[in-house]
């Protein structure tokens, strides 16, 4: 079992993310190869990539730290959850927080707010993203507990 504190620690180069999030779900801690999507105010892509197989990835979502509608809520993250997928990290809002809080997953977004957003899949996939003084690289490992959220480009666990 990892802390990011322990893991800076371990290693001080590691880039931790300024933004402070609100964590939602009953997962306090996960880790995994990153996934990515950019787009804004717009879940379309969100919800493509949490319904394939997750083999425990982590989604990082660059929704430009919009908090005017939700990128996502309860069906989304039950679709991650259920399809293995560790968590994701939006940089924008979600919905539905109460029963995100009841679920076996880890989200943390920005805020919250209950406006649907659009979905016409304008985005992308698997990009590079970058918000908080952090570069989200798919592939590379991604730490992420109630401290804050750390990424290596080697597995630290």
């Amino acid at each position: 079992m990892f802390t990011t504190a322990d893991l800076i620690d371990e290693d001080e180069s590691l880039p931790s993310c300024a933004l402070q999030f609100r964590r939602l779900g009953k997962r306090a801690r996960i880790s995994g190869r990153i996934a990515t999507v950019s787009c804004f105010e717009d879940n379309a892509l969100i919800k493509q990539m949490l319904t394939k197989p997750g083999n425990n990835q982590v989604l990082v979502v660059d929704g430009q730290a919009s908090l005017r509608c939700a990128l996502i809520g309860d069906v989304i993250a039950g679709l991650g959850a259920a399809n293995g997928w560790s968590g994701v990290i939006i940089n924008g809002a979600a919905r539905d927080a109460d029963l995100l809080d009841e679920m076996d997953f880890h989200v943390k977004v920005l805020g919250t707010n209950p406006a649907k957003s659009s979905k016409t899949a304008k985005g992308t996939v698997n990009q590079p993203v970058a918000f908080g003084g952090v570069l989200f690289q798919p592939g590379h490992f991604l730490y992420s507990d109630n401290d804050g959220i750390l990424v290596s480009e080697r597995s630290m666990t």
